[in-house]
C-alpha cells in the first residue's frame, strides 16, 4: 500500500488535513465529534440504503430510527482509543465520514492484526470532489500513527466507484464474500 502524503500524517485527535478542490472551498478533514453525529447518522442510513437497494437479500433495510441508531453507535466509538472516525467538512457541512479501527489477530478471517476500514460514505451531492480519497488517505494515515501494519475492507460487490476508489489507493483484492439463501 503506499503511503499517504505526509501532509497527512497526524494523531487522530488532531484536525488532519485541509484539502482544496477547483472553485470550491476547502475540505477539512478532522476527528468526529458529537455535534456531527446527526450528519454521520443521515449518511449511515444512506448507506444501509445503498446496500441494501444493491443486494436486499444481503443487507438490511434501511428503518425509520437507521439515522437514529447509525449515530447512537457510532457516538459510543468516539471515545475508543482504537476506533477512527473522520468527518469532511466544508463551511461547516459535513461532506462524508469514515469509521475504521485497529484490530488484532483474527482468526475468523485468518488475518493478522491489522486496521479495519468499516464505512466510507460521501454525501451524493459531494461525490467526484475528492472528498473521498481525500477522507481514506487521512483515515490511511491516522490508521498507520496507530500502528497497524495493514488496512483491510469488504465493498459491495456492486460499488464498482468505490473499488476504483480503492484500487488507485493501492488497495488489492484478497477475498470475495458469497451468500446463498437457504430459505425463501
Amino acid at each position: 500500500m503506499p503511503k499517504p502524503p505526509t501532509y497527512l500524517r497526524a494523531t487522530v485527535h488532531q484536525a488532519i488535513t485541509h484539502v482544496s478542490t477547483a472553485n470550491r472551498p476547502a475540505i477539512s478533514i478532522r476527528t468526529a465529534t458529537p455535534a456531527d453525529l446527526p450528519a454521520i447518522g443521515r449518511l449511515g442510513a444512506l448507506l444501509v440504503r445503498l446496500h441494501h437497494d444493491f443486494d436486499p437479500k444481503r443487507f438490511i433495510p434501511e428503518s425509520p430510527r437507521t439515522a437514529e441508531r447509525y449515530a447512537a453507535f457510532l457516538g459510543s466509538q468516539l471515545g475508543n482509543s482504537t476506533v477512527v472516525v473522520l468527518v469532511a467538512e466544508r463551511d461547516g457541512t459535513v461532506l462524508g465520514y469514515t469509521y475504521a479501527s485497529v484490530e488484532g489477530f483474527d482468526y475468523m478471517t485468518l488475518r493478522g492484526p491489522a486496521g479495519v476500514l468499516n464505512d466510507i460514505v460521501v454525501d451524493p451531492a459531494h461525490r467526484g470532489e475528492g472528498v473521498g480519497r481525500a477522507l481514506l488517505d487521512a483515515t490511511l494515515a491516522a490508521l498507520e500513527a496507530q500502528g497497524a501494519p495493514r488496512v483491510v475492507l469488504s465493498t459491495a460487490e456492486q460499488n464498482h466507484a468505490a473499488q476504483q476508489l480503492f484500487a488507485r489507493a493501492g488497495f488489492r483484492r484478497t477475498m470475495i464474500e458469497m451468500t446463498r439463501e437457504l430459505s425463501g
